[in-house]
């Protein structure tokens, strides 16, 4: 039985045929390579129709294609998180194209050169500050709207980083961006819980990506240290992170939401 204004998992949009995504509409930003990509895949085949975004259309046809070869149903949109109204458009087009909006993985971002506080570049720190952060709330508020007009009941998860929840010398800027998404993840969790849209984030550790091969770039034996101390002994694949984002936007996470899921092979052990 619901509590006042909630919403119980049987009363969630219809389901359809079978997996953890089945009869939901997706929506993927950073989707053409990395864990974006991987997520697209997975939703994919759990059952949803996707819709991908990123600057890359090459990438994001790439990836599309790769879908229905499998037999998923997917279309892309070209987005660029540091604009506006590209921002709003991109989500507005899974509406045009499959007429509902249930589910979103706000998994965009970039990545500025590793380095303590005072060598940031004010150039960096706003363009980190304009694709990590401001990029997410607008999408957030995107989504939201879209679910409300639509399928009433969803779900968004944002991609954080372990780095969000520690100090982070190295990637300063990128670490304070983080932090502020997951601000942004519970403060809209308390706000949108009550018409039955969960928000959550997750929080990968190390996962091998185009960013954190930059990165060892930057910091030769990066991927050493890193693995080192995780219990796990080895860095994620992004079919990994993606999995977490899976469960956390499906009706078997129906009872949660305002959380930052570490998926971080222990490092915050």
């Amino acid at each position: 039985m619901p509590g006042a204004g909630g919403t119980t998992r049987a009363e969630a949009a219809p389901v359809a045929g079978s997996g953890l995504l089945a009869g939901k509409v997706a929506f993927v930003t950073g989707a053409g390579r990395g864990i974006g990509a991987a997520a697209a895949r997975l939703f994919a085949r759990e059952g949803a129709r996707v819709l991908l975004a990123a600057r890359t259309e090459a990438q994001l046809k790439t990836v599309t294609e790769e879908i229905r070869a499998a037999g998923g149903t997917a279309a892309y949109v070209v987005c660029d998180l540091a604009e506006a109204d590209s921002v709003r458009a991109a989500v507005n087009r899974a509406v045009e194209l499959y007429g509902r909006l249930d589910v979103a993985f706000n998994n965009g971002a970039t990545f500025v050169p590793p380095g303590p506080l005072d060598e940031v570049s004010e150039a960096d720190f706003d363009h980190v500050y304009t694709v990590n952060l401001k990029g997410v709330w607008l999408a957030m508020a995107a989504e939201v709207a879209a679910i409300r007009a639509t399928a009433k009941v969803g779900a968004l998860v944002n991609n954080s980083s372990v780095g969000s929840l520690m100090a982070n010398p190295e990637l300063p800027a990128y670490g304070a961006m983080k932090r502020a998404v997951n601000s942004l993840t519970e403060s809209a969790a308390v706000t949108y819980g009550p018409e039955g849209i969960r928000v959550n984030a997750i929080a990968p550790g190390n996962t091998l990506t185009e960013m954190i091969d930059t990165w060892e770039t930057h910091s030769p034996g990066l991927q050493d240290r890193l693995t080192a101390h995780l219990p796990l002994r080895r860095a994620a694949a992004p079919e990994e992170i993606a999995e977490s984002a899976a469960w956390l936007l499906s009706d078997r996470a129906s009872y949660v939401t305002g959380t930052v899921l570490r998926v971080d092979g222990g490092a915050r052990a």
